[in-house]
């Protein structure tokens, strides 16, 4: 936690407006291999949406495409209300550094009534978080901002030849390591919180990087205080990898046992 109380996740996403576009910068603590953290520059731009004055609704859906690498530094977001109605609001969002387009953004948000609700998912069985020991076993900025509990597919780096590719199932606990009450901003970090599934399968780190990520989101936030969750058990898992591409998916739940928010992406891999 920062001096000021401020936690490090909300420093990492802070943005503030300006007269064109609004402005955020990179943050060190959130740093993965050669840029920044995908989830938390994903929170970012949800957080500039939220904070948006024309914004109406909770999110629904975010969709980034990461178009370049993202330098060290300041950026700024371009943000334009494409079409709005009753019950949506449909965004683009454009991070730009310098003249060059680092993501493209689009978002649902969408004004949630009362209807008839049902939950057709059943809550994963899992080892309570107490019972679930912590993994340490990587040092990348970024991961260290996380408490990462793994109850299945816990990562095996070590190369070690293997006949077929191993699984590319995990179930985890996930939380900030520093203790933050879960909102859509931690949900839309955490859905991209899970270690590529293809390191996963083939047991070692490779070069990695997400192209596309598309999380939505299945609880208002009234929905997600409600549940009063600093963390959330998370399942991932993969289909398919094939010439230089691999799909993954994911649920994030909170402990009381509600689906909060669904993902799924498109990564490139050199293997």
């Amino acid at each position: 936690m920062l001096a000021n109380n401020r936690h490090l996740f909300d420093e990492a996403t802070r943005v503030t407006a300006g007269d064109s576009c609004w402005q955020g910068q990179t943050s060190d603590d959130y740093w993965a291999f050669v840029g920044p953290f995908g989830g938390v520059t994903a929170a970012t731009i949800l957080r500039a949406l939220i904070d948006h004055p024309q914004r109406t609704g909770d999110p629904l859906a975010l969709t980034v495409n990461f178009c370049a690498a993202i330098a060290q530094g300041a950026f700024d977001l371009d943000i334009r209300l494409v079409k709005a109605n009753r019950s949506t609001q449909h965004w683009s969002v454009e991070m730009t550094q310098g003249a060059e387009v680092a993501t493209l953004a689009t978002a649902v948000f969408a004004e949630r009534r009362p209807s008839w609700s049902h939950q057709q998912a059943k809550f994963p069985q899992a080892t309570p978080v107490e019972q679930t020991l912590p993994y340490t076993k990587v040092s990348i900025p970024w991961v260290k901002q996380y408490d990462f509990r793994f109850v299945e597919g816990e990562p095996d780096f070590s190369g070690r030849p293997q006949a077929a590719p191993a699984s590319t199932f995990s179930k985890l606990w996930i939380g900030d390591r520093i203790p933050r009450k879960i909102d859509a901003l931690s949900l839309m970090s955490m859905s991209d919180a899970f270690f590529g599934r293809a390191f996963h399968a083939r047991r070692e780190l490779m070069p990695f990087g997400t192209v596309s990520l598309t999380t939505y989101f299945h609880a208002d936030a009234d929905d997600i205080a409600a549940e009063d969750a600093s963390r959330v058990l998370a399942l991932a898992d993969a289909k398919i990898f094939h010439k230089s591409y691999g799909d993954q998916t994911g649920e994030l739940w909170s402990p009381n046992g509600r689906l909060l928010a669904t993902t799924t992406q498109i990564a490139y891999f050199k293997a």
